[in-house]
């Protein structure tokens, strides 16, 4: 299994789906029409807390799917202590949910207190602006709905300090800035395009 890149909090925008959830069991499921063991997945029970983004045909979520192995990127969530997720994945054209190693798939208690507030307050009004991640020097961005994302360039992370305290949002003079938490969004931007 592989990724093109990781997803972060920081960019949930250009995530499809993405809710809040408590694990409250499991099971082995197998598709009707195989018997491969390669083709069973890991039914987890969820309590949907909160929607963030996405499933407009899905009202209330009861299970999202993986595969058993991690080599074809499933991915395993404690269901022994009713652990929170934050979750994005995707919609099968039957209705379930699956969920793998290129979604997010975050502990909620990792999670930063800026990014939970982002969560609930910030990230929907970046829905406009488009994230540049920089692998390498020079990095310049491309237009002003943009922010550019330099964990990786800094901090060799992808869930650096960008990732963790700060939201790309739009501003009301329609560019796009990072913005970490504080006075309202117009007064404390950092703009990452200065060297």
């Amino acid at each position: 299994c592989s990724c093109a890149e990781a997803p972060t909090i920081m960019n949930n925008m250009d995530l499809r789906e993405l809710i809040r959830a408590k694990i409250s069991g499991e099971k082995i499921v197998s598709p009707s029409n195989s018997s491969s063991p390669y083709m069973k997945m890991i039914q987890y029970e969820i309590k949907m807390i909160k929607m963030f983004k996405g499933f407009d045909k899905a009202k209330d979520i009861q299970y999202v799917y993986t595969p058993v192995f991690s080599s074809l990127c499933g991915v395993k969530l404690d269901s022994n202590n009713k652990a929170g997720y934050l979750l994005s994945g995707s919609m099968w054209s039957d209705g379930r949910i699956s969920i793998g190693q290129c979604d997010l798939v975050e502990s909620w208690d990792n999670l930063s207190l800026s990014q939970k507030k982002n969560l609930n307050y910030r990230y929907q009004m970046g829905c406009e602006c488009r994230i540049n991640t920089c692998y390498t020097v020079p990095c310049v961005s491309t237009g002003e709905n943009e922010c550019l994302w330099t964990d990786w360039l800094l901090d060799n992370s992808l869930n650096g300090e960008q990732a963790r305290q700060y939201a790309c949002i739009r501003r009301t003079d329609t560019t796009c800035s990072w913005y970490r938490g504080g006075p309202p969004p117009e007064k404390d931007f950092l703009d990452m395009t200065d060297p």
